[in-house]
């Protein structure tokens, strides 16, 4: 079994770090740049910078704070928000970024993430989706814009397409889950990860250690992506990793 990631998130608005219930009524938690230094010494395996009002707002991510997290970084890092070109990528990539992650501009234009992969290789590109289930039928709806706008895509036919386009991963998020620190939601997850050949990020719901384990038992998730529970200091990071492999999980 492959080694499972443990992702700490930073959503990032207005230059400070903020979290918030099902992606509202935000409230801050500090400042990105610490917080990443912080993470990156604590052992986490990657670090994902998301400008969370860049898309709603029209504009690019604030590239001067990229670079300022990138100097503090020894681990992978993926940048999203706002990214609707090659140079975007470029821009971004030059920064201090190893990765994009790329949500409501590809849902508008799939060709980007043809234009990214064959570009900047696979490996760039994640596709970032956050998805909503319909209670009706128990599919689950795309949306847009930081969660704001329904789309007419279901996950797991927009998962596939992104992988077929060339995405080397895909960071799933409920909305439903968000914030609400009862689980990831671990059945679309499983339908996911065992569709797909691509590594699939788990997002949205984690609020204990047990969580990220059934994420990976349950979920079949490759790797786990967590905000709060990281940046109030609720669950640290080492000891989620000592417990994983108390559970027979292998970790980083």
């Amino acid at each position: 079994m492959l080694a499972k990631r443990i992702i700490p998130c930073l959503d990032v608005k207005d230059g400070q770090t903020v979290k918030g219930v099902n992606f509202v009524g935000l409230r801050s938690a500090g400042d990105p740049v610490e917080l990443a230094a912080a993470y990156s010494r604590q052992g986490a395996d990657e670090l994902v910078f998301l400008d969370i009002t860049a898309s709603h707002e029209g504009r690019q991510t604030f590239t001067k704070m990229v670079t300022r997290v990138a100097e503090v970084l020894n681990i992978p890092f993926t940048v999203g928000g706002g990214i609707s070109t090659l140079a975007d990528v470029e821009r971004l990539l030059a920064a201090g970024a190893d990765k994009v992650s790329v949500n409501s501009a590809a849902l508008r234009n799939p060709n980007l993430i043809d234009e990214i992969t064959n570009h900047f290789g696979s490996q760039v590109c994640v596709v970032a989706i956050d998805a909503r289930r319909i209670p009706e039928d128990s599919t689950w709806q795309c949306y847009l814009n930081g969660g704001r706008i329904p789309t007419d895509r279901t996950l797991l036919e927009w998962a596939h397409e992104a992988q077929e386009r060339g995405a080397g991963e895909i960071l799933f998020t409920s909305m439903d889950h968000d914030g609400v620190k009862q689980g990831f939601a671990n059945d679309a997850l499983r339908q996911l990860s065992d569709s797909l050949s691509i590594p699939i990020i788990a997002s949205g719901g984690a609020g204990s250690k047990e969580h990220f384990r059934d994420t990976f038992i349950e979920g079949h998730s490759d790797a786990a992506l967590a905000a709060s529970v990281f940046h109030f200091g609720e669950i640290p990071i080492q000891e989620l990793k000592q417990y994983l492999r108390s559970e027979g999980i292998a970790v980083r």
